[in-house]
C-alpha cells in the first residue's frame, strides 16, 4: 500500500485530537504502520499514545541544541502505543511569534530525515479551524490528501466544517488534497445524526462515522490512554475500530468539497427545527466573522 497522508481538522475542543489518536491506534491493531505529526503548539496530539503529558516539541528541542539542522531524527521522535511513532511540532510561547512556522519546520524535518520510510499512514492534527499559514501547511502543500473533519450538530462546529471545506477547496485544484468526510463527535444536541448527514451532503461528501458519547473516553483520557487499550473490549473501542475500518475502505474516494454560505447553513438549521427565527442575531453574529 502506498503512503497515505490524512489530516484531522475541526473546531477547537470538539475532541479532534481524542477522535484521531483512537482512530489511529485502531488502524495499528489492523498491522498499519502509523505516524502522528502534531501540529497543534500544545502538543496534545499525542499523549494518549504515549502516555505523557506532553511530548517534548521539534520548537523547543530545536531551542535547546541550537538549531533544527543539530538535531537527530530520534531526539524529536517517540514510540507509543503498538508502535505507533509521534512527534510533536510545538510552537512559541503565547503572544510570541508564529506557530505555524513549527509546523513547516517540523514537516521538513521528518521529511529530510527519513521519518516516512516504511509508513502507511501519515497524520497531521491541526490546531482548531484554523487553515491560514503555517497550519494549513497539510492542505497547501499537498501533504495532506485526506482530509477528515471532526464536527457535532452544534452549530458553530459545523460553521467551522464548512470553513475548513472553503480551505479544501481552495487548494484542491492545484494539488490533490480532497475531503475524505465528515466525522461526528455526539454532543446528543436534537437531531444530531440527520442534520450531520445533511452537511455531509451539502459539502458534498459522506458522513463517515457518527461517534456516539461515552463516559469510558474521559475515563481513559485521565489515565492517558485510548479507549482501545484501556478497554479495549467496550462498545466505544468497538466504535473506533469501525471508523478506522471505514477511513482506510475510504483510500481515492476523497472529493473536492462544495460549501455553503451561512445563510445556507442557517436555512439548514431552520429546516431541522435547531434554530428558531429569534435565534438569527446569533447568525448574525457568526457572519460578521466569516
Amino acid at each position: 500500500m502506498s503512503l497515505r497522508q490524512i489530516a484531522f481538522y475541526g473546531k477547537g475542543g470538539i475532541g479532534k485530537s481524542t477522535t484521531s489518536q483512537n482512530t489511529l491506534a485502531a488502524l495499528a491493531e489492523m498491522g498499519q504502520k502509523i505516524l502522528i505529526v502534531g501540529c497543534d503548539p500544545k502538543a496534545d496530539s499525542t499523549r494518549l499514545i504515549l502516555h505523557a503529558k506532553a511530548q517534548d516539541t521539534v520548537l523547543s528541542l530545536a531551542a535547546d541544541a541550537g538549531s533544527v539542522e543539530d538535531l537527530e531524527l530520534e531526539d524529536v521522535l517517540k514510540v507509543g502505543y503498538r508502535d505507533i511513532r509521534c512527534v510533536e511540532s510545538g510552537g512559541p510561547e503565547p503572544g510570541v511569534g508564529c506557530a505555524g512556522r513549527g509546523v513547516i519546520t517540523a514537516i521538513n524535518f521528518l521529511e529530510e530525515n527519513g521519518a516516512y520510510d516504511g509508513v502507511d499512514y501519515v497524520s497531521y492534527d491541526v490546531l482548531g479551524d484554523v487553515v491560514c499559514g503555517g497550519f494549513a501547511m497539510p492542505i497547501r502543500e499537498n501533504k495532506a490528501q485526506e482530509i477528515y473533519i471532526v464536527m457535532s450538530g452544534e452549530m458553530m462546529a459545523m460553521y467551522a466544517a464548512n470553513n475548513i471545506s472553503k480551505g479544501i477547496l481552495k487548494y484542491a485544484n492545484a494539488g490533490g488534497v480532497r475531503l475524505g468526510g465528515l466525522i461526528c463527535n455526539e454532543r446528543k444536541t436534537d437531531k444530531e445524526y440527520e442534520l450531520a448527514d445533511a452537511l455531509a451532503k451539502k459539502l458534498g461528501t459522506k458522513l463517515i462515522h457518527f461517534v456516539p458519547r461515552d463516559n469510558v473516553v474521559q475515563h481513559a483520557e485521565l489515565r492517558r490512554m485510548t479507549v482501545l487499550e484501556y478497554d479495549p473490549e467496550s462498545k466505544q473501542a468497538a466504535e473506533y475500530r469501525t471508523l478506522a475500518q471505514k477511513v482506510h475502505a475510504n483510500a481515492g474516494n476523497g472529493v473536492i468539497p462544495t460549501p455553503i454560505s451561512m445563510d445556507e447553513l442557517e436555512d439548514l438549521l431552520l429546516e431541522f427545527g435547531i434554530m428558531q427565527k429569534e435565534d438569527e442575531s446569533i447568525v448574525g453574529k457568526a457572519k460578521v466573522t466569516a
